[in-house]
């Protein structure tokens, strides 16, 4: 049974008990429909109260039974935005990856474009240092004084060593020793790390030597790599098995030293030296030169001394030859 049934039952049984008690007590009638009239106001305020609750209920019930589907609804709600998060904030981990790629790719294309743009460096060689700290150094056939680099540390640089320089020819990077030049000849050492060598034509020139052939043994005779810029002699040659053969200097030691050997010195100087003073005889006769001499005997009897003198006369020999053709050129 609903609320308002019950009510009107309440309301009925009420009636009934006070028509009772109004035939028990006839003198207070009117005074029972009085407080039955106003328990039916109250009875009626009740049950609209009843009623008003009931639709509040009722209400109530429908957006309970709405909650659900509204919290399913919210809550799908908020897993579709976690997953839209989710992918924007992977979108965006590519996009900061792709903008850092690019970055370092413009990164370097700037610094390959600062390096092909940059001016060329030229190389200069170093001589020595200056008290003021400056270094003394030739580049292109000219000695400068210039300063260094603070990465450049003085102690370490060594003389005809190649240096790199900027545009104001300022040292900013040692570099090593070059391994080009003119191969020249030691002639003979001079004091404070000098040294005379030859050139081609016989020209003689006065030239440094470089740190590290300061420290080598050389001797007259010695092939070295010599640098026309600065003057510096850089390298000792290794010479080849030909140049083994060759005299570094002309003995001194002539005929005159070798005693009781008359007959074989005139028929070794008439095999070695005739070929080689009178070439346009031979060549007008038709003669042809012996290719060698074998001097052969037991040690001490004078092969080595021969040998000696008929170096020394031949180089006498030509060098009177070479003296008069200059001499009559002139």
């Amino acid at each position: 049974m609903s609320d308002p049934e019950k009510g009107s039952a309440r309301l009925s049984s009420l009636r009934k008990t006070m028509r009772k008690l109004s035939e028990q007590l006839p003198g207070s009638e009117t005074m029972v429909h009085r407080k039955l009239s106003r328990y039916e106001d109250e009875i009626e305020s009740l049950q609209a109260q009843v009623k008003t609750l009931e639709e509040e209920i009722y209400h109530l019930q429908r957006r309970l039974d709405q909650t659900p589907k509204e919290f399913e609804f919210l809550r799908s709600k908020l897993d579709q935005s976690r997953e839209q998060l989710g992918q924007a904030h992977h979108q965006n981990q590519r996009m900061v990856d792709a903008l850092q790629q690019a970055k370092e790719q413009i990164e370097s294309l700037r610094e390959e474009v600062e390096k092909l743009s940059a001016p060329p460096s030229p190389y200069g060689i170093f001589a020595s240092m200056n008290p003021d700290g400056t270094a003394n150094i030739y580049t292109s056939g000219r000695k400068m004084k210039v300063n260094l680099h603070p990465s450049v540390q003085p102690e370490t640089l060594r003389k005809g060593q190649e240096l790199i320089l900027n545009e104001a020819f300022n040292v900013v990077e040692a570099a090593g020793f070059d391994e080009q030049g003119e191969v020249v000849t030691l002639k003979d050492l001079l004091d404070e790390g000098r040294a005379i060598v030859s050139l081609r034509a016989d020209e003689v020139r006065v030239v440094e030597l470089a740190e590290p052939l300061q420290q080598l043994s050389l001797k007259a005779g010695d092939h070295l790599l010599l640098d026309p810029r600065s003057g510096h002699i850089l390298e000792r040659l290794p010479k080849t098995d030909a140049q083994e053969l060759f005299l570094e200097e002309v003995p001194s030691i002539g005929y005159e030293a070798i005693g009781g050997l008359g007959p074989q010195i005139e028929m070794i100087r008439d095999a070695i030296e005739l070929p080689h003073l009178y070439v346009d005889y031979f060549r007008e006769h038709q003669l042809q030169p012996p290719k060698g001499v074998l001097l052969y005997g037991p040690p001490g009897c004078g092969k080595t001394l021969i040998a000696k003198a008929v170096a020394h006369s031949l180089a006498e020999q030509l060098a009177k030859k070479t003296g008069q053709a200059v001499k009559g050129y002139f």
